[in-house]
C-alpha cells in the first residue's frame, strides 16, 4: 500500500512523516531532478509506505517541484493521498486540495495545527467540512502526535476500500461549460493516458502545455479548445487564470 503526502510548504508535512514513519525512512531523488524524495513505512503497517511529496501550492507544472509532485500522482499510482492542511489558514491549503480530489485517488485531509486553532479560541465544524469537501477530515496536531494514530486507521481504511473522493463541481457556469465541453472532447484521450478527464480539460483551461503535450492532441482539437476558452474569458471578462482561481477560492 503506497500513500503520498502532499501539502503546502510550511503545514507541517515533514512533522507529519516523521510521526507517521519514527526512523524508518529512506532519503534519495526523484528519477532525473535533485528534487529529494522521502519514503518511509508507517509505523505498525508493515506493509504501508508514506512517500513524501514536495510542499507545493499547486498542481501546474512551473517548477521541478510541481512537476515531480504530479508526475508521481498520475503515474506513480498511489492508493491514497494523505492531504495535510494547515487549519489556521485552510482557504490557502484549499486551493491544492480541490486539485488534488480532481484526481479522483482516494484521500483523507489531515487538518493539522489544531492545537493553535484551540489555543487562539477558534474551532473548525469538521462534519460539516468534511460533508462540503467530500473527503474524510482528520484533525491533528502533529507537532503534538495528537490524532495521528486515528489519521492512519482512516487513511488506511480509505485506501484497502478504495473509497473515491465524492463527486462534485466545484465552478459554474461559463468556467463549468468550458470544462465539461473540454472533458467531453478529450474523454478518449484522456483515458490512453490514465488522467480523470475533468482534471485534464481543467488543465487544458490553465493552459497546461506538458498536459496538452500528453494528451497528443490534433491540430483542430486544440483551435476548438482555445475558442472555447476565449469565449470564457469575454464572457467573464477576466483571463483564465483568473477565472480557475476565482472557481478554487468560491
Amino acid at each position: 500500500m503506497i500513500f503520498a503526502l502532499a501539502g503546502n510548504q510550511n503545514s507541517g508535512k515533514t512533522t507529519l512523516f516523521n510521526q507517521l514513519t519514527g526512523s524508518n525512512q529512506h532519503v534519495g531523488n526523484f528519477p532525473g531532478v535533485t528534487v529529494e524524495r522521502k519514503d518511509g513505512v508507517i509505523r505498525g503497517h508493515a506493509g504501508a509506505v508514506v512517500v513524501d511529496l514536495p510542499g507545493i501550492y499547486s498542481l501546474s507544472p512551473y517548477s521541478s517541484e510541481e512537476i515531480v509532485t504530479r508526475d508521481f500522482l498520475l503515474r506513480g499510482h498511489p492508493d491514497a493521498i494523505i492531504d495535510i492542511v494547515d487549519a489556521t489558514n485552510i482557504e490557502r491549503n484549499l486551493y491544492l486540495s480541490m486539485q488534488l480530489i480532481e484526481l479522483n485517488i482516494p484521500m483523507v485531509i489531515a487538518l493539522n495545527m489544531m492545537d493553535e486553532v484551540r489555543a487562539n479560541g477558534g474551532t473548525v465544524k469538521i462534519r460539516e467540512f468534511q460533508n462540503a469537501i467530500g473527503v474524510p477530515v482528520v484533525p491533528i496536531s502533529a507537532s503534538r502526535n495528537d490524532g495521528v494514530e486515528e489519521l492512519i486507521e482512516v487513511a488506511v481504511d480509505t485506501a484497502r476500500h478504495r473509497r473515491l473522493p465524492r463527486r462534485q463541481d466545484f465552478c459554474a457556469g461559463a468556467v463549468h461549460r468550458t470544462i465539461h465541453s473540454i472533458a467531453h472532447m478529450i474523454e478518449d484521450h484522456a483515458q490512453r493516458i490514465h488522467v480523470p478527464a475533468r482534471f485534464a480539460a481543467t488543465k487544458l483551461v490553465e493552459g497546461d502545455e506538458p498536459m496538452a503535450k500528453a494528451l497528443a492532441l490534433s491540430d483542430n482539437e486544440k483551435e476548438m479548445i482555445r475558442r472555447d476558452v476565449t469565449e470564457m474569458e469575454h464572457e467573464l471578462h477576466t483571463d483564465r487564470e483568473a477565472a480557475l482561481a476565482d472557481m478554487r477560492y468560491t
